[in-house]
């Protein structure tokens, strides 16, 4: 494919990665609002607390492991070529994980799911770095973001859909029929780039992944047993973080790094990684806590829950793709905490706008904000990754906004997650003790292990219900509170060390130095 080629079908290019980004991203908002039906024992898998939450983070573990892994693969034998086997592997994992029969066959089909994630990836923001001009690389990047605000809107009206209609594995087998649609669109519209050749760094990835489970364990572990000072809470943690600290000096130490620390003296790279990593954790728990208060506390279906959710998508999709503007105007740095500061506002406003009776218009504002705040902080910090580093490695810039991305979630997922169940049990164990001793622990282990126990006891269990929502809410608000806390300190990272306006600097690469790309 000649590049006057190339350059005329650049946004029909975009539009294709797209697709393969869509598909990524859909999945994990399909399944939060498949999270209920998933923990139900007549309608899914009866998944605990705990097990939802390895459901989600079982992903994001193994696709944050192998995002380096994989953009090196993409450098070495074709970034076309690697797509296509990430899309490949992504819906055949979907397949198997539509099929699972109990939580640990769909924790390790979601597992596998990670590492299709892994190989698409990279390669999306690689070719969008290759295939664009520095002039429209912003605008490009903005529709990218974006587009995570599609899949934010349609996976929940999808998957609730779905659930209205088929068993909750439809879920995952929705995903099938996107792929081959994408992997044709690939082989047909993609052109194939390579990048700079280096060796694979097996050893940073292991201890890297090892780490990161070590340590999601420990504090999956801490909410399971709403306890710290226990040795399966802090015995698992302490070893991750060490293992981490080894992974960091590792990664001083080879030449071809999975991770290359040393990247992170330059303060722009360093304060966009760190609004991304803090915006995403403080939503990660977030994400999974509103799907359950809406279906659970709210008494919503799940088509209703992913119709509420409209307004977060709508407002990433109006504010992303015009984000390029606001930059070129006012700079990256007051863009982005404005974005972050409007997300902290809208987390502090769960406690009005998400209680057991609130309106729930109010809820849908709160969505807009967060979705228009998200809107602005990605696109100017994803912009700003990229733009620090030389364009033969793109593939590391585009790993290390995703790794930044992935591992926040999981660990939000974890830490957030775990706080809820801690609060909520901690709520509900006054409530418990006219139970019969063999339900105690059924019935507080969750909201919908609470539900479940009710139903099962008729009109005596109903005065479980009031109790549950209300100790479910109050841990909601805490844990909200908190992620809003988490999304301000993002605010403040970016407005100390990222360069304002008039100290940006351009590091682009110029026209002349672009990677050939293949015929």
């Amino acid at each position: 494919m000649d590049p006057q080629t190339i350059h005329r079908r650049r946004w029909t290019i975009l539009y294709v990665l797209v697709v393969c980004l869509l598909v990524v991203v859909l999945d994990n908002t399909v399944l939060n609002v498949a999270l209920k039906t998933i923990a139900d024992p007549g309608a899914g898998l009866g998944a605990s607390q705990g097990q939802l939450e390895w459901a989600i983070n079982s992903y994001t573990l193994v696709f944050a492991g192998l995002l380096f892994t994989f953009g090196v693969l993409g450098d070495r034998i074709g970034r076309k070529r690697m797509l296509i086997i990430g899309m490949a592997l992504f819906g055949l994992s979907s397949l198997v994980s539509s099929y699972a029969q109990s939580p640990d066959q769909l924790i390790l089909a979601r597992a596998a799911m990670g590492l299709g994630g892994a190989a698409v990836m990279p390669q999306t923001l690689s070719v969008i770095a290759n295939v664009f001009e520095p002039e429209e690389r912003g605008r490009a990047i903005g529709i990218w973001a974006g587009a995570v605000g599609v899949a934010i809107a349609l996976g929940p009206i999808l998957g609730g859909l779905l659930l209205d209609h088929f068993w909750w594995g439809s879920v995952f087998l929705i995903n099938v029929p996107i792929v081959i649609v994408g992997v044709i669109a690939i082989a047909l519209v993609v052109p194939e780039s390579r990048g700079q050749r280096m060796k694979i760094d097996f050893g940073g990835v292991l201890l890297s992944i090892a780490g990161l489970v070590l340590v999601t364990y420990g504090i999956i572990e801490g909410g399971e047993k709403a306890a710290v000072f226990v040795p399966q809470v802090y015995g698992p943690v302490l070893a991750g973080v060490a293992l981490l600290a080894v992974f960091g000096w590792y990664e001083t130490r080879i030449e071809h790094p999975s991770l290359n620390v040393r990247l992170f003296r330059d303060g722009r790279l360093s304060a966009s990684v760190g609004a991304i990593a803090l915006v995403f954790f403080a939503l990660g728990g977030v994400v999974l806590f509103i799907s359950l208060y809406v279906q659970s506390v709210r008494g919503y279906s799940p088509l209703g829950a992913g119709l509420l959710t409209i307004p977060l998508a709508v407002g990433q999709l109006l504010v992303a793709p015009r984000s390029a503007r606001l930059v070129s105007r006012y700079g990256a740095r007051r863009v982005a905490a404005t974005g972050l500061i409007m997300v902290a506002a809208a987390l502090l406003s769960y406690h009005v706008t998400a209680t057991v009776d609130s309106p729930i218009w109010l809820l849908e504002i709160t969505f807009f904000v967060q979705g228009a705040g998200m809107g602005m902080v990605m696109p100017p910090a994803t912009t700003a990754v990229m733009s620090v580093l030389p364009r033969e490695q793109a593939g590391s810039g585009s790993a290390i906004n995703n790794i930044a991305r992935q591992v926040a979630v999981a660990l939000g997922v974890a830490v957030l997650g775990s706080l809820v169940t801690s609060l909520y049990r901690s709520g509900m164990k006054p409530h418990l003790t006219a139970l019969p001793a063999s339900l105690r622990g059924a019935a507080g282990e969750s909201i919908g292990a609470t539900a479940g126990v009710a139903e099962k006891l008729g009109p005596a269990g109903r005065a479980l219900l009031g109790p549950a929502h209300e100790s479910f809410v109050h841990a909601m608000h805490v844990t909200s509170a908190i992620s809003s806390a988490v999304a301000l300190l993002g605010a403040l990272v970016v407005l100390r060390w990222m360069p304002g306006k008039s100290q940006e600097e351009s590091f682009e690469v110029s026209a002349e130095e672009r990677e050939p790309i293949e015929v």
